[in-house]
């Protein structure tokens, strides 16, 4: 079978060469195909550039033209001034730059540039002052047609050379390019042909054709995606033979009788969803999302019950230490006096202790397991898992999920996974997509939303530490958190969580009980610390962010965060929600280091915004979807085009279409099968996809 052009390597292209050949290396370019892929991030259109004949004064244009002239003088106050003239065939337009010389560097008698700016009519003709400049090559504006495409480059490649060896392959290979979506299909879904849409991004000859190309990329950029989900649902559903754990009014009674509150309507719905779920004779897969505080923890606590009472055995992982101890606590509270046999899993237990607690919970004697990452290690072995529990999913990631689903075992465990970070739509759509989502977005009886204030001045500053004294004193209970451990290493900002602890009990604080936790500290110092803060010992506790989920002390009311600029709003979202948990008023002080735009308007949603959910969304518009969970160290979605904030229209649409062809089992065809082999070529192994044809 002889090799695809698309295979041809880029150097043999017009124009490129070994040299230029290296340089595209970095770009990930090695073939033709891989030129074709690489696509521009915008098009600069340029056919709607004016003559100087056109010009109107102070609004805002873009003019092209001739450089005719070039001038550096001074002028009076030791200033230098920098001026070009431009031809643009009708007319002269000049620029001018003050203490901006460089620009004289950037171009040359003769050279066809673009100036953009608000022009004015002085002494007869037109003049710009600080336009924004571009050199263009003419012969590469005559062959777009006036309109651009802007590449992403690298050292060796400019844009010009960029356009022109992508226009050659496009003439030249594009038709060699599969279009995996039938002819049909493409009518159905409203998109372009492939060929179409990589000649309309790279070669466009409007901006209609442009948006139209870049709208069936980014189709297919989602579909593919969307439709590896949907199929790795499916075969979860199709293999994940899980124990049916049905509930009667008497077990949904006895628990009832475990939880020592009403539960609200929200819980009440997401229990009826995961029970509905948990009486079916295949896996669960359903996230569980809450706001601060909302009470999921009790609709797990009920869940893991459930399975319980039915026999089986049900186990909670949690991403930290700290955390697996406060589930533990709770747990153990709500159990009290049942005959429930349960054990705590986690790296600290002694060598023999973790032995007999292996032995118990493969002999079925555990029932409920709670646990670190420490309950998915190789040797620990359930003798009939029933739920497996998982918080905080996104500091694990789907292998550790999948975990507690060994293709070897007949039966697998129905799995809920828990989050108190409000997840945006978007991502819920996709980074859980494989996942049904239940909401709980109400919260309990008597909750208040906190009150929350940003401090920037020194006075409001003084004003809040008095405030906080004064609750302290009064009885109640105060967290202050710090970024660092350490003061910042590069810029000698702020100070760490030590310097503040000590600077507290010796200025603002002092005379009261002042604690200490932090990461650093080894697990028992940790535990009496946040034990001597629950029970009252000490009053406040300054920490860094190990306080940030899973800590509920009631009688806690003040919350302060020093350098509340370097955090994301759902963590500092997070941190408020460790406080005003009873039944007193809960205040937060967001007391801010650098004043900036940036700044001002991400601490002010905290302002505006009382829901984890609002909170959620603003925080994803500002930081991206990587920053909002905190993964971008396991790599961001592997999207080709797509952005999740643009495209969110799409998105949706694209998912309906994905879900659609999985459960009508139209992507089983062989219509489909083009396009079913470039979901498994692009995520069958990420996602464990089936290898089927």
């Amino acid at each position: 079978m002889a090799e695809s052009p698309l295979l041809t390597q880029v150097r043999f292209l017009t124009g490129v060469g070994p040299v230029r050949a290296e340089s595209l290396e970095r770009l990930e370019i090695e073939t033709v195909e891989d030129l074709l892929w690489h696509l521009p991030r915008d098009l600069v259109d340029l056919t709607e550039v004016r003559r100087v004949g056109e010009l109107e004064p102070d609004i805002l244009q873009t003019v092209r033209g001739e450089v005719v002239e070039l001038a550096d003088r001074r002028i009076s106050g030791g200033r230098r001034m920098a001026a070009i003239v431009i031809d643009s065939g009708d007319g002269f337009l000049k620029a001018t730059w003050f203490n901006q010389n460089w620009v004289l560097g950037r171009v040359q008698h003769g050279d066809a540039v673009l100036f953009s700016g608000k022009p004015k009519r002085r002494a007869g003709r037109w003049e710009m002052t600080h336009p924004r400049i571009q050199t263009i090559d003419a012969d590469d504006l005559d062959a777009h047609g006036g309109l651009l495409p802007k590449y992403p480059l690298t050292d060796g490649v400019t844009m010009e050379v960029m356009r022109r060896i992508t226009r050659d392959a496009v003439e030249r290979f594009v038709e060699h390019i599969d279009d995996p979506i039938p002819g049909p299909w493409q009518q159905r879904f409203n998109v372009v042909g492939l060929h179409q849409a990589l000649h309309g991004v790279h070669r466009p000859g409007s901006v209609d054709d442009y948006l139209a190309a870049r709208r069936r990329l980014i189709f297919d950029d989602l579909l593919e995606f969307l439709l590896g989900l949907a199929l790795r649902r499916r075969a979860w559903r199709q293999s994940g033979r899980a124990p049916s754990l049905p509930v009667s009014a008497k077990i949904d009674s006895r628990i009832r009788r475990r939880i020592p509150f009403d539960l609200t309507a929200g819980q009440e719905r997401a229990v009826e969803e995961i029970v509905t779920d948990m009486s079916e004779d295949h896996a669960m897969h359903r996230l569980l999302q809450a706001d601060v505080g909302a009470g999921k923890t009790a609709v797990a606590v009920y869940a893991m019950l459930v399975a319980i009472a039915a026999g089986h055995q049900a186990v909670l992982m949690a991403p930290t230490e700290l955390l697996a101890r406060q589930h533990w606590q709770t747990i153990e509270e709500l159990l009290e006096g049942s005959r429930v046999e349960r054990a705590l899993l986690t790296g600290q237990l002694t060598a023999a202790d973790r032995r007999d607690t292996i032995r118990r919970i493969a002999s079925g004697e555990v029932q409920l397991v709670v646990g670190t990452h420490a309950v998915i290690q190789q040797d620990v072995q359930f003798d009939s898992l029933g739920l497996a529990v998982i918080d905080e999913q996104h500091k694990f990631g789907v292998i550790q999920r999948s975990r507690f689903t060994d293709e070897d075992q007949a039966v697998s465990p129905h799995v809920l996974v828990m989050t108190a970070t409000p997840i945006p739509r978007s991502l819920c759509l996709t980074q859980f997509g494989d996942l049904d989502v239940t909401t709980i977005d109400d919260l309990p009886p008597g909750r208040q939303p906190v009150v929350t204030s940003v401090v920037w001045d020194e006075d409001t500053r003084e004003k809040a530490w008095k405030f906080v004294r004064e609750q302290v004193v009064a009885g109640r209970q105060a967290f202050v958190v710090c970024p660092r451990i350490d003061a910042d290493e590069e810029t000698g900002e702020g100070m760490g969580v030590e310097q503040t602890w000590r600077k507290l009990r010796e200025n603002e604080l002092a005379g009261l009980s002042v604690g200490l936790v932090h990461g650093r500290l080894d697990n028992d110092d940790k535990s009496a610390a946040m034990q001597d803060f629950r029970d009252g010992r000490t009053r406040v506790l300054v920490a860094t962010t190990v306080v940030e989920v899973g800590v509920d002390v009631p009688n806690a009311t003040v919350m302060v965060v020093n350098q509340a600029e370097r955090f994301g709003l759902s963590q500092l979202h997070q941190l408020r929600g460790r406080i005003g948990r009873g039944t007193y008023q809960g205040y937060c002080f967001l007391m801010a280091g650098r004043r900036d735009e940036s700044s001002t308007a991400r601490l002010g949603v905290l302002d505006q915004h009382a829901d984890g959910f609002s909170v959620a969304e603003a925080d994803f518009l500002i930081r991206g979807p990587g920053d909002v969970l905190g993964v971008r160290q396991h790599g961001e979605l592997p999207l080709r085009v797509a952005d999740l904030i643009a495209d969110r229209e799409l998105l949706e649409e694209t998912r309906e279409i994905a879900f659609d062809l999985v459960r009508s089992g139209e992507i089983d065809g062989e219509e489909a099968g083009p396009l079913r082999r470039k979901v498994l070529e692009r995520f069958g192994e990420l996602m464990e996809l089936p290898q089927t044809g």
